[in-house]
């Protein structure tokens, strides 16, 4: 992980209520990276659904980006060009394999607005929520299939959306692959952010003794689904360095190579694991600790 002057690398995550309207989403998220960038942040994290949250869930598959390029990723690349910082673009609807779905996909650019990674969401959300409507994300979405890690300035950046937060393997195969952080681009429901959200976060944090950065929707869409919010920044014990409850803003932590390197020297839990985690989804690259999907 490389340190600032400070001892660390400034980051922020950006919360956000998307609607159905692109660029005004884009908009937007132009004006928090802004933000976040003036605050002296070098890595912003924006939240899933950044681009579209639409009326209905097979809106977004009038805005497929094909992987070469199209017009939402060259707004996003532009964003960070122009703010200088490495980005964290949520996620866009992207081609696929399958040409009736498009994938979840996080992109990551550099800070000359370069594309380094592409992550495709693992895990869809197709579940029943006590009180609140069926989700089901696979009827528009196909999933992926590769775990991201990303080689950074800061450390190695370890990439999940969303309803991964659920499935602790996945966390634990970017660790094992050198992970210091991890990124969260989330549109959790209010119904399971209220009970899920934190405790999740934070045991994804303690057991893996990394960083996260979770940037959530935060909010009521014009579709009228209503997303939890509690975009925050935590550190390798667990504890909560800023958060914003509801609404648009940004929130500001610091990625201290210092507190990660003491918190794992002075308590070697990862050091001391007797079980192994075998990475089922992808195989580890035999020759980096980094895998970089580009």
């Amino acid at each position: 992980m490389t340190a600032s002057g400070n001892g660390g690398a400034r980051v922020a995550a950006v919360q956000m209520a998307s609607g159905p309207r692109v660029d005004a989403n884009l908009y937007e998220a132009g004006r928090l990276i802004g933000m976040a960038a003036n605050a002296g942040a070098r890595l912003v994290v924006l939240p899933e659904n950044v681009a579209i949250m639409g009326l209905a869930e097979t809106d977004k598959l009038a805005h497929v980006d094909p992987d070469s390029g199209g017009p939402i990723q060259e707004r996003l690349a532009g964003h960070a060009a122009r703010h200088g910082v490495w980005l964290v673009a949520g996620t866009i609807p992207m081609c696929g394999r399958d040409p009736a779905r498009a994938r979840a996909a996080c992109l990551v650019f550099d800070d000359q607005g370069q594309r380094v990674a592409r992550y495709d969401k693992l895990h869809l959300f197709d579940v029943q929520v006590d009180g609140d409507a069926a989700y089901a994300e696979s009827a528009t979405l196909e999933p992926g299939d590769q775990v991201v890690t990303v080689a950074t300035p800061f450390g190695c950046m370890g990439v999940a959306v969303c309803y991964d937060l659920r499935f602790p393997e996945q966390f634990r195969v970017m660790a094992d692959r050198g992970a210091d952080f991890f990124v969260v681009p989330s549109a959790f429901t209010a119904r399971t952010g209220a009970v899920h959200w934190r405790p999740l976060l934070q045991a994804r944090a303690i057991e893996n003794q990394s960083y996260v950065i979770a940037a959530g929707q935060g909010g009521y869409h014009m579709n009228g689904r209503e997303t939890h919010g509690d975009s925050l920044i935590l550190d390798p014990w667990g504890s909560v360095q800023d958060s914003l409850a509801r609404g648009s803003g940004v929130v500001i932590g610091e990625l201290d190579p210092v507190r990660l390197a003491d918190v794992r020297a002075r308590f070697p839990s990862l050091a001391h694991r007797r079980l192994s985690c075998p990475d089922a989804v992808q195989p580890a690259p035999a020759d980096a600790v980094v895998a970089r999907n580009t």
